[in-house]
């Protein structure tokens, strides 16, 4: 095998190691926190959430909140990686058997690689967005709540 393909393979196995890490640990801690959410308890104290199967909300700590987030993120890029070492491994196949076609096979890879570049990059920020909203608006309402707190205070 040459330099090129062992990379593949490995980018491969380690894509699928990565999905298949993602898969047990949300079966274990009951779901993730792209969807989750971050609020206030009765108490005051910063309640974690994650979205567990069902939609139902499943109560977790900081930490694993964090983790959930940086792991479901990471599954675009994962996906993205393992789509062009598939490409890159069937490059060959691919522009021999479209020589006599409209386009030659080359091109077809070249804008084949850049929508998926494309796509995967494109869900990536937008999971980083939503996952770093959750704590952008959490920050929001706790600086709202302290504020109303301070308007009430002032009027007596």
């Amino acid at each position: 095998m040459d330099r090129r393909t062992t990379i593949c393979i490995w980018i491969i196995l380690l894509g699928l190691a990565n999905f298949l890490a993602y898969s047990i640990v949300y079966l274990h801690i009951g779901g993730e926190a792209i969807h989750g959410q971050i609020g206030k308890s009765p108490t005051g104290e910063t309640v974690y959430m994650l979205k567990g199967p069902g939609l139902n909300d499943v109560p977790t700590s900081s930490a694993v909140y964090v983790y959930s987030g940086i792991h479901s993120i990471s599954i675009w890029l994962t996906v993205g990686a393992i789509m062009l070492a598939m490409l890159t491994l069937a490059k060959e196949r691919i522009a021999s058997s479209m020589r006599s076609t409209i386009m030659r096979g080359r091109t077809f890879i070249t804008i084949l690689a850049t929508i998926i570049a494309f796509v995967t990059s494109i869900i990536t920020i937008w999971f980083v967005l939503q996952f770093a909203g959750r704590f952008g608006n959490h920050v929001a309402q706790t600086q709202g709540a302290s504020e109303v707190r301070m308007i009430h205070v002032v009027d007596r």
